[in-house]
């Protein structure tokens, strides 16, 4: 049985795993997907957070009061 996976946040290495320590302490399972843009600055990581659809409404505060954090 496959596991369905919904994307919910894009952000640099940094901030990716911040939420996931996030999501975790809260007992929340999520995976990220590693990518490296753009090719001419080796440092700019981005990264893609995912969390599984039966758990996405208990991880939306927590990803909203993570981004209302980080932009503020």
């Amino acid at each position: 049985m496959t596991e369905d996976y919904t994307k919910v946040f894009i952000e640099t290495t940094l901030l990716v795993k911040r939420l996931e320590t996030l999501l975790s302490l809260a007992k929340i399972n999520s995976r990220i997907k590693s990518g490296k843009i753009p090719a001419y600055e080796i440092t700019n990581y981005i990264d893609e957070l995912f969390i599984l659809n039966k758990d996405l409404e208990q991880a939306q505060p927590i990803i909203e009061a993570f981004k209302l954090e980080i932009n503020s």
